[in-house]
């Protein structure tokens, strides 16, 4: 009985022996199959591989770039997918994506897989690679000419807004640098200046002459030719006499039409010859001299004034 348990273990171990060993010597297995057997022109199938092989062995798998065979193109193929079976046995799976762009039917060559000094290949497969029917029975017509489709303006509203937009942004630009550059204000609404009659300006004129005191610290000359710059200007506003442009004889001939400025000529002419004295003779008046034009300069102005009607009592009148 002892002798016939040691036989039946001894048979177990030659036997385990024996599967190890077989399982170790295991030759490389390759398979292919392809998706679609069928296509049409252009179209794509794919064509999956799966290996299987011992672990730590040098294994040569196919190497495959741009063409399977003549007529059949490979588009892409996919990164190896490797697991683990067991019993130091691994398993590869990877694709490649195919096309063909001529109708025939391709006998593809077997897969080959080395590992070590085994070499497996896979089954042969075929693709039928077919054309479009055409169906001839019907007439042929030419190609038919570029058609031009129908213009909708909402099509081109967008465009044409941001043109005009543009176009107002430009002008618009323009407008802003012409007025800076002629020193004229933006926009046309300014805020109308309250009016000053001449007389009132004059006057004004006069009290800043007057407390600027020039001949005081010597400007006799300049405080002079405020004093004619002054009167000039009063005289233009207030006689229409262009006195800015004329010599004081000039002014002076004209005044003397004037009905309203005969008690005032007497002190227009002082200030007048006076003011030519100092400007052009370099004549230094003294004191009495220079408070005496300004103060002429005053009962001139004084004396010829326009008494102007406000509007509110023009239209009372009327």
């Amino acid at each position: 009985m002892k002798n016939n348990n040691k036989a039946r273990r001894v048979a177990c171990m030659i036997g385990l022996w024996i599967c190890v060993f077989t399982a170790s010597a295991q030759p490389p297995i390759i398979k292919a199959v392809m998706d679609s057997t069928r296509i049409l022109i252009g179209h794509q199938t794919q064509i999956r591989l799966e290996v299987a092989a011992n672990k730590n062995q040098p294994l040569q798998i196919p190497v495959i770039t741009d063409t399977l065979m003549n007529g059949v193109e490979v588009l892409d193929i996919s990164k190896i997918d490797t697991t683990d079976l067991g019993n130091d046995r691994i398993q590869l799976k990877y694709r490649y994506l195919i096309t063909s762009f001529d109708s025939a039917l391709y006998l593809l060559p077997p897969f080959k897989v080395i590992a070590g000094e085994d070499t497996a290949y896979s089954e042969a497969l075929a693709l039928n690679v077919s054309t479009y029917q055409v169906d001839t029975s019907k007439q042929f017509y030419d190609i038919k000419g570029i058609i031009q489709p129908e213009f909708v303006w909402a099509d081109y509203f967008s465009l044409i807004l941001g043109i005009i937009l543009g176009l107002i942004l430009i002008a618009a630009i323009i407008f802003v640098i012409y007025r800076l550059a002629n020193s004229k204000p933006i926009l046309f609404f300014n805020r109308e200046e309250p009016y000053i009659p001449p007389h009132t300006r004059a006057i004004l004129g006069l009290d800043e002459v007057k407390t600027q005191k020039l001949w005081q610290t010597g400007k006799v000359k300049e405080y002079h030719s405020d004093i004619t710059d002054i009167l000039r200007k009063y005289i233009d506003e207030r006689f229409e006499i262009p006195a800015l442009e004329m010599t004081s004889g000039e002014i002076l001939d004209k005044i003397k039409g004037y009905s309203d400025a005969d008690t005032s000529y007497d002190n227009l002419k002082q200030i007048l010859i006076l003011a030519d004295f100092v400007k052009f003779a370099k004549y230094n008046p003294l004191s009495d001299e220079n408070e005496l034009s300004l103060m002429n300069a005053y009962l001139f102005v004084n004396n010829t004034k326009k008494e102007e009607v406000p509007e509110e009592e023009l239209k009372i009148e009327n």
